[in-house]
């Protein structure tokens, strides 16, 4: 493994050679060694030492020892730091091969966050994966952000680079909770794809603070299925800022408080336009998407026993859309085939969010902690389209002797679709909320009472309609337009429905959690209970929830955890709605029931600290409502007529691959499946004795019929594999010059043709397969070294910490991956399956200043 990473740098050394004209020379370095320990001269393992504004670092063994190599000559701030303890820095300036011993004692303290405490031992014995937040703007991707970090992890599934839509152990977007301050996140309704999307709520440079649980989680988490993403905000002490452009974007952000830390602020900006990235896709046109969110919280002081603080959110995501050609070949050697279309029309989206939230903390006592939220979000959204496609599918010459080889030589199928949309949706939750905390040494009591009311209107109109060769599909035989013919006009899909929807929602938590010492082992345990009721449906569901770790007092660092629990979700407006635009009133919660088991290990390898977590889990799930997936758009059935499972194991490695810096790897094997009742089909025969496929078959003469029900099948989100890829790298002599891999592999999602139940989720996509690089190259930073050791610094070096230039390369090896399928016929009533693909190779560029 050290020889690997020895062949890794030197291939860094000689890209850094290739892209830029920076000339490396060696430096002289000097040493500081030494030791930390606690209070009570206990050594303390796995601190981190590192010089401020570098990626470079060392972590103490298990006598609390480090050795770490720094540059001579220059002035250097040391930072020492460790999870449950208060840093320290230290200021050095250091001779050519001096070497300087350094021994510090760190006093313990935990993180306070804004409503009640958490300690590493604490999130560890819990189902719960802290993640820095300072990565996300290291990741490269073409969406960005905390969730292409989340796409890295064990669990987590995502096909499409150009959506922060995930899902986690075989569930869907839907199942996510996304919480930012104990506030819960929603997404937006009307979205089809993830080239609509634009911007998430999650802003990563206003955030301090990231645990992830995929599943197994805690009674106070709310009323999902799936996983539960909790966001802590910043509490700024002191003036920062930073201001970010690229290729894709811009974002500005500002933090501070007064001096007396009473006030505190913290603001954000955002404007993205992935127009740059989409004019890649096969379908081209005039893209004009605009997406822009601003965020700002203030937190104010008024003694130590009360805090009020506010939040709030304005996003307007803006997508244009007016194309005018695509082509696509698929197919396979045998049989290649080209998809050639023009357009007319034009697409207009907008989806436009408001989020405000008040909170009042109140503590009474160093035990006691009080909360009371008050929030509202509304989201305002529309969907309007008429996009009429002239097609073409032809044969390609597939004999590579002939002088047309790759080229269309016969005409199988000529035709006209039209999709036509106007939905317009407007949607209002109002939320009154209450959490205590009450702490007495090793125990915790947490509950909480919510009252939630929503208002939803939507307005619902579209249509589609094909047409093959002068015919209208599905085509019967006969003259268009005489009285009483099949073949006259007609449309697919229709929908035309207004709805108008209120309804109240009033739920509650209670857990308690604590740890005790034996001779052995220390033990930790959690339980608790969630409660929700839905007026609409008048359903109460009760949600019991436990766990338990087990550390024993080995030599290894080693804890197993079990969790179980069960898990509705209620339903929320679009499960009640089903593919016509009806409302399903009486859809009652689905429910998971967990199990899992876990071993948590944290070693060394090559002198620098690791950690190891597999989880094995099985997930029994009923009353579920069955779903399609078409992009990131998800259609449900709007009753619950499917029971299934989830099933598999989680296995990732997080670490110092390369001295002072953390990478991870992960690895997950799962498979989940559904029975739908009632998913009764009948098998046609022809009178040759085929099988009869609408689409498929030509000769559609019924001869013979048998009928079965088709029993389990895969679900929507049935991946058997996927690994994800986090690496950093930097050059030993030039820590300044930095590299970031982001890697993801998935198997194939199931898909079908529409309108064939026998085969619903019978077929595969190609594998999804993607490698994003990034090189970064530090060009200024630490303001304070520049103020005093200059004589005279530059005015602007005075106020910058740190500048940053990065150049990323997305779909490194040029992967195209599918991520649906456009189904389209010809005057045989035969379908093509025509993959739509996702973003080829790019570059972007990007430059950050820190101030």
């Amino acid at each position: 493994m050290p020889h690997f990473f020895q062949l890794n740098t030197r291939f860094l050394t000689l890209i850094a050679i290739l892209l830029s004209s920076l000339g490396l020379s060696a430096q002289d370095l000097a040493e500081v060694f030494g030791k930390i320990t606690d209070e009570k001269n206990r050594p303390l393992p796995l601190v981190n030492i590192y010089v401020q504004g570098t990626p470079g670092g060392a972590s103490t063994r298990e006598d609390g020892t480090f050795s770490l190599k720094v540059q001579a000559g220059k002035e250097l701030l040391l930072v020492i730091s460790s999870v449950g303890y208060s840093p320290q820095t230290a200021r050095v300036k250091l001779a050519p091969g001096e070497r300087y011993e350094l021994r510090r004692k760190l006093r313990e303290s935990v993180t306070e966050l804004p409503d009640f405490v958490v300690e590493d031992r604490q999130i560890r014995s819990a189902n719960l994966n802290p993640i820095d937040p300072k990565l996300a703007g290291l990741i490269p991707s073409a969406s960005g952000g905390i969730e292409a970090l989340l796409k890295t992890m064990p669990g987590v599934a995502s096909n499409n680079e150009l959506s922060s839509q995930y899902s986690v152990r075989g569930g869907n977007y839907d199942e996510n909770l996304v919480y930012v301050n104990d506030i819960e996140i929603y997404r937006p309704f009307l979205v089809r794809s993830g080239q609509q999307e634009g911007l998430s709520f999650l802003n990563s440079d206003m955030v301090a603070s990231i645990l992830f649980s995929a599943g197994g989680f805690e009674a106070k988490y709310g009323d999902k299925l799936s996983s539960v993403l909790d966001i802590r905000y910043k509490r700024p002490t002191k003036t920062r800022g930073s201001v970010s452009a690229s290729l894709l974007g811009a974002s500005v952000h500002l933090e501070g408080s007064t001096a007396d830390r009473r006030l505190m602020y913290l603001f954000g900006f955002r404007q993205k336009s992935n127009q740059y990235i989409l004019k890649g896709l096969e379908t081209q046109g005039d893209y004009k998407p605009s997406f822009t969110d601003v965020q700002g919280m203030l937190l104010y002081e008024l003694n130590p026993k009360l805090e009020f603080s506010f939040l709030g959110n304005y996003a307007r995501n803006s997508y244009t859309l007016i194309p005018t050609d695509r082509t696509t070949s698929f197919g396979t050697i045998n049989e290649a085939l080209q998809l050639r279309v023009y357009f007319e029309g034009k697409e207009v989206d907008r989806f436009t969010n408001y989020m405000g939230a008040f909170t009042t903390h109140y503590k009474p006592s160093k035990e006691l902690s009080l909360k009371f939220i008050a929030s509202s979000f509304q989201t305002i959204e529309s969907e309007t389209f008429d996009i009429m496609g002239q097609y073409w599918i032809s044969e390609l010459e597939t004999d590579a002797q002939s002088s047309v080889f790759g080229q269309a030589i016969d005409t199988r199928g000529v035709g006209t679709y039209l999709n036509h949309a106007r939905n317009y949706l407007n949607a209002t939750v109002i939320n009154a909320e209450h959490r205590g905390t009450y702490e007495k040494s090793t125990r915790l009591l947490q509950w909480g009472l919510k009252y939630q009311h929503e208002i939803i209107s939507d307005k619902l109109n579209e249509w589609n309609m094909n047409d093959s060769a002068g015919y209208t599909l599905p085509y019967t035989m006969g003259i268009p337009g005489m009285a009483g013919n099949q073949s006259d006009i007609s449309l697919q899909d229709v929908v035309r429905t207004t709805i108008e929807l209120q309804s109240n929602r009033i739920s509650g938590f209670a857990q308690y959690s604590g740890s005790f010492e034996t001779e052995k082992a220390t033990i930790g345990y959690n339980a608790g209970i969630r409660m929700n009721y839905w007026d609409l449906n008048s359903q109460l569901v009760a949600s019991p929830r436990a766990g338990i770790s087990y550390k024993p007092h080995w030599e290894t660092d080693i804890l197993f955890r079990f969790t179980t629990g069960v898990y509705h979700q209620p339903p929320f407006y679009r499960e009640l709605r089903a593919k016509d635009g009806t409302i399903n009133r009486d859809v009652k919660a689905q429910t998971s029931y967990h199990i899992v088991a876990a071993t948590d290990l944290n070693f060394k390898a090559w002198g620098r600290p690791f950690k190891f977590v597999g989880e094995t889990y099985y997930k029994y799930l009923t009353n579920l409502v069955p779903y399609e997936v078409d992009n990131v758009r998800i259609r449900y059935f709007a009753t619950n007529n499917a029971k299934g499972y989830a099933t598999g194991i989680d296995l990732k490695v997080n670490g110092e691959f390369v001295n002072g810096i953390e990478s991870w790897a992960s690895l997950s094997f799962m498979q989940t499946r559904e029975d739908i009742e009632g998913d009764f089909y009948t098998d046609y025969y022809n009178t040759d004795g085929e099988l009869i496929i609408p689409g498929y078959t030509t000769n559609l003469e019924i001869g013979d019929s048998i009928t079965s029900e088709r029993g389990m099948m895969p679900r929507p989100t049935d991946q058997l594999l996927t690994f994800g890829l986090f690496f950093q790298d930097y050059l030993p002599r030039n820590p300044t010059f930095k590299m970031h891999l982001n890697l993801l592999f998935g198997t194939g999602l199931p898909y079908s043709p529409p309108g064939v139940p026998r085969l619903r989720n019978s077929q595969r996509m190609p594998s999804f397969r993607r490698v994003d690089i990034g090189f970064s190259k530090q060009i200024a930073g630490n303001k304070n070294k520049a103020n005093e050791l200059d004589a005279n610094p530059r005015l602007w070096r005075k106020y910058i910490d740190n500048i940053w230039i990065s150049a990323e390369v997305l779909n490194l090896l040029q992967v195209n991956n599918t991520i649906s399928y456009t189904w389209v016929k010809d005057v045989n009533n035969r379908s093509y399956g025509v993959p739509n693909y996702l973003t080829p190779r790019q570059l972007n560029i990007k430059i950050t200043v820190e101030f």
